[in-house]
């Protein structure tokens, strides 16, 4: 695909709310404050980490931009912390979203939660002390120059909170490949491996795979895609559960949260400082 029928799908695709798969699980079919304070001790029970990606830092009176809206959840969070925030996404259903979450805060939404590409930021060069993208950038389809806007719109000394895969997580490193074969054996996967892949990280409601994900090491995460920041933390996080046996060895994930998930998780999370 070139990068306009790339953009085009991504703004189809998600559309319906990055979430969506977890509202449905817990019973979630509106959007009133009570369904989404449920959604949302959901989202941060499953991701515990997130959290302390925003309250470390002190954004109060901060001109904060937030890529990639999702269900609102994290945005909400930000936007509590005294800060200016603004929000982009390539869909309309995430803008949506934000701007009504916004405005049950009493918050300017209309013109600070925008419609538009991580690729060219509507904003002027070193406008935000603060950029936030979780699990966003990989998806554009040019993973190198949403991180060259991303340093472009922050101030000097701005930091930059980014989510993207790891290429050497345990999931990519065993588990995939494995369950591709397993799949394509039984009759139960159709498609490429790589379709399979994406799909196993990111699909809507009908099974779709997101239209383009990139993974990534940390590596390259230095060398490479944030060579331009003066200093760079990466972290690893988040790992899956596993039913081995039938059943009967359950290991949940939470158990492998703080240890082996910090070694080959499946997120890194970039801190990077201009």
């Amino acid at each position: 695909m070139d990068q306009s029928e790339t953009d085009i799908r991504n703004a189809a695709f998600w559309n319906e709310l990055c979430g969506s798969g977890l509202a449905r699980s817990i019973g979630i079919t509106d959007r009133t404050p009570e369904s989404l304070r449920k959604f949302d001790e959901a989202y941060m029970a499953m991701y515990p980490y997130l959290s302390g990606y925003v309250t470390a830092e002190s954004l109060t009176g901060k001109r904060t931009l937030e890529i990639g809206l999702g269900y609102g959840t994290l945005g909400q969070l930000i936007a509590l912390r005294g800060c200016q925030y603004h929000g982009l996404d390539i869909a309309a259903g995430p803008v949506e979203m934000m701007r009504y979450r916004l405005a049950l805060l009493g918050k300017a939404a209309e013109e600070r939660v925008q419609k538009g590409s991580a690729l060219d930021i509507p904003y002027p060069d070193g406008t935000f002390d603060y950029v936030y993208s979780i699990g966003c950038l990989h998806h554009t389809g040019d993973l190198a120059k949403g991180v060259s806007e991303v340093y472009r719109v922050l101030a000097a000394g701005g930091t930059a909170v980014v989510m993207l895969y790891n290429r050497h997580s345990f999931r990519q490193l065993a588990q995939l490949r494995t369950r591709y074969v397993w799949e394509i054996l039984t009759g139960r996967r159709r498609g490429s491996f790589g379709e399979a892949v994406r799909a196993r990280y990111d699909s809507n409601v009908t099974g779709d795979a997101a239209p383009h994900t990139d993974f990534v090491s940390r590596s390259d995460v230095r060398r490479y895609l944030f060579r331009r920041f003066s200093s760079v933390r990466i972290d690893v996080q988040n790992f899956d559960g596993y039913v081995l046996f039938r059943g009967r060895i359950v290991i949940p994930r939470e158990k492998l949260l703080g240890n082996v998930a910090r070694i080959l998780g499946t997120d890194l999370y970039i801190v990077a400082t201009k």
